[in-house]
């Protein structure tokens, strides 16, 4: 990871500062492609979501409260946004992911694991160094994967802003 950008102290973690490495995706930005694990095993890439509007929710581990609850809404509001894909990304492994859908019924949002590679969250600056887990936030991504939309949660115990994206989201169809 020695060519990797570090944002040391970008955000806070437990009210620690913490050093967030690759590049910082910005609203206007091409989104790049990336590939993480669908429950089965299989890679999923950014292809795959198609020419969709996408919300991509990061979280650090669906094991959590703040994490479980974000998944939860986003899951809802996923089920009322007509070709709007939502894509939840972590490092837990598949195997927990399935398990957490299906103990909260999560039939709406696709959870995605990084925990491989960390492809997703090197291409797109969500890295923390210290804990090797995702830092939270949400990304928008219009029908050509342009950023529209992007949140680093500033202390990652916080929730995100659900309103905005959602809003953006709606605003692209």
């Amino acid at each position: 990871m020695d060519n990797i950008e570090r944002r040391e102290g970008a955000i806070t973690f437990g009210q620690k500062p913490v050093t967030l490495l690759g590049k910082e995706i910005k609203v206007g930005d091409k989104a790049p492609d990336f590939t993480v694990l669908k429950g089965d095993l299989t890679p999923y890439s950014l292809k795959d979501a198609g020419d969709k509007v996408k919300i991509i929710s990061v979280v650090p581990s669906l094991d959590t409260g703040v994490c479980e609850l974000q998944t939860i809404r986003f899951n809802e509001e996923a089920a009322k946004l007509d070709d709007v894909i939502v894509l939840t990304i972590s490092v837990d492994l598949p195997f927990a992911q399935k398990r957490f859908c299906s103990a909260h019924d999560i039939d709406k949002v696709l959870t995605l694991s990084d925990h491989k590679d960390l492809d997703f969250g090197l291409k797109y600056g969500f890295v923390m160094e210290e804990n090797r887990l995702l830092a939270r936030g949400v990304i928008v991504l219009d029908k050509d994967n342009t950023v529209k939309y992007v949140e680093y949660v500033k202390e990652g115990t916080n929730h995100p802003d659900y309103d905005k994206p959602i809003e953006v989201a709606k605003e692209l169809l």
